[in-house]
């Protein structure tokens, strides 16, 4: 028997066993009896991969169909994953503030963080053992750190599009350059300039950058689901790990032996910490923290400031209205010069409704996971017909008084980006970018009248789940940097607006599902130029 009949024959075989694999699924959900203690089962025709598809090129469309089919609170099959989604604030609160003996982060993340961040931190060890080096963390982010940054943020910004938006530096128009990598630049240079320290930022445009490159391709939806695959791109992911981890004990090395006296930055706050053990922060452990602090936020603070500027060249009314708010608090009329930016008078009204409606409208992060480490029962108020006044009344009558249980083993979704833009929360122009909102006499965000305060062991923060606005996330995982993400955000956005103009060269650009971080589509650029030396009196 030839080649050709023996490879036809294995593909007609795999064919009808697929084939057979989607009956046998599809038969199984119609006829098989439903356990009225689990959440709705999302119809499905392939088994194992699921929703995958439908999920990962629209999420928050996914999210919003099957929410119309089968309310808030309903399991979907992602690659072997069974994972409920519990919609609404509600439902945020349920999953972000969960308790420790049900649910779990550090097991639903490990297996992509730990790879990039390396081990002994985030969510490499237990949970008690996060919160303390939160907590060592947080002596970085003081707020007369804050006061230095500031004016190191606003150089690196005014000298980055010298020399690459304008070339030489005097040109007046500028050329068409991608949001993102614009963004993606500025954001690294910046936090390498501020919370990472001198050498890092010396570093950063020489072998440092390639590191950095190598060990991002290792931060995607792919290593998520198979985070040990053996490619190219995973063994040059470890290699950059290993060498980026040597680089900053090199540091620390380097500042113990110096006489000097070592600069204000998060590796000298870091330095001498200690756990409540009496055991001390090790150079290793300090090397992956500050890998960390440098993978997440900058994923997060890229795509956030790459929205802005599109948005800014979507919207040059709010463009200039921002200019107008930084000459009239900054621009001094006699003098004809720019008064400092500072950490005190950064937060103007409109800059700050702007950043909020970015955040609304653009979250970094769309859904957030947690695993399931022993069965936990859904509270009857997250799925509750008074949650869902639009489903019908057969809906309202079947789930009423319900309550769900997720199985250990599975995982459990929150989806605070959908709850962001949801009409029956925020009204019929919840999906408008309009920051005026945020300016509105008496504007309340639903939920946060619920908010509490907690310490997790590194100082008191909101709780915040039952709030509708939540982009930082909620609970004892609240993004630790959102302070410094604020001051580096606004600092970078009034230094723009002060010194340029820009515009869209194309239609606003949708949602780029594709990577872990939500961020704009290609293509995304905009054109700009100088603005005149004066501003008008």
């Amino acid at each position: 028997m030839s080649a050709v009949v023996l490879a036809a024959k294995a593909l007609g075989a795999f064919v009808a066993l697929v084939v057979a694999a989607v009956v046998v699924n599809v038969a199984w959900q119609l006829v098989a009896p439903r356990d009225p203690k689990r959440p709705p089962l999302v119809f499905h025709y392939v088994p194992v991969i699921g929703c995958a598809v439908s999920y990962g090129m629209d999420p928050l469309g996914f999210l919003d169909d099957c929410r119309k089919r089968y309310g808030p609170v309903f399991t979907y099959p992602l690659l072997g994953r069974r994972i409920t989604c519990t919609l609404g604030p509600l439902g945020s609160n349920f999953v972000l503030n969960g308790k420790l003996a049900h649910v779990n982060a550090e097991e639903a993340y490990t297996h992509l963080t730990t790879p990039v961040f390396g081990t002994e931190v985030v969510y490499d060890v237990p949970n008690h053992v996060l919160m303390e080096q939160k907590k060592f963390v947080k002596f970085g982010l003081t707020t007369d750190n804050f006061r230095r940054y500031v004016g190191l943020i606003r150089t690196e910004v005014r000298d980055y599009i010298n020399k690459h938006v304008y070339a030489d530096g005097s040109k007046q128009t500028g050329k068409g350059v991608d949001a993102f990598t614009t963004s993606s630049e500025i954001t690294i240079l910046t936090a390498s300039a501020t919370l990472q320290g001198h050498e890092v930022r010396a570093a950063m445009d020489k072998s440092f950058a390639q590191l950095y490159h190598d060990l991002d391709g290792g931060f995607t939806p792919l290593n998520f689901v198979f985070p040990n695959l053996p490619l190219p791109s995973y063994r040059r992911r470890d290699r950059a790990q290993l060498k980026m981890r040597e680089f900053y004990i090199s540091i620390l090395q380097k500042r113990r032996e110096s006489p000097e006296e070592p600069p204000l930055d998060m590796l000298t706050a870091l330095q001498n910490q200690q756990y409540k053990t009496g055991e001390p922060l090790t150079d290793k452990q300090i090397a992956h923290i500050m890998i960390a602090l440098l993978m997440a936020g900058q994923h997060t603070s890229a795509a956030t400031g790459a929205w802005a500027i599109l948005r800014l060249g979507q919207f040059p009314d709010l463009q200039q209205r921002l200019y107008d708010e930084q000459v009239e608090h900054f621009y001094d009329q006699a003098t004809g010069e720019w008064t400092d930016l500072e950490y005190e008078t950064l937060q103007t009204p409109l800059l700050m409704a702007f950043i909020k409606e970015l955040l609304r409208c653009h979250p970094p992060l769309h859904s957030l996971m947690r695993k399931i480490i022993l069965d936990c029962p859904v509270p009857g108020s997250v799925g509750s017909p008074s949650a869902e006044p639009n489903q019908s009344a057969a809906w309202r009558k079947r789930t009423e008084g319900i309550e769900y249980v997720v199985p250990r083993g599975e995982f459990v979704l929150a989806a605070p980006g959908y709850s962001q833009v949801d009409e029956g929360i925020w009204g019929p122009d919840a999906k408008e970018f309009r920051p005026e909102r945020w300016l509105d006499q008496g504007q309340k965000v639903p939920g946060e009248e619920d908010e509490g305060e907690e310490d997790y062991g590194w100082g008191k923060i909101s709780k915040g789940g039952k709030s509708a606005y939540l982009p930082f996330g909620a609970g004892r995982h609240r993004c630790i940097g959102e302070q410094f993400a604020n001051v580096q955000l606004g600092t970078i956005i009034a230094t723009l607006v002060r010194e340029n103009q820009w515009t869209l060269d194309q239609p606003f650009p949708g949602n780029d599902y594709t990577t872990m971080i939500v961020m704009p589509q290609a293509p995304r650029n905009v054109s700009f130029t100088r603005r005149a030396a004066q501003p008008k009196a």
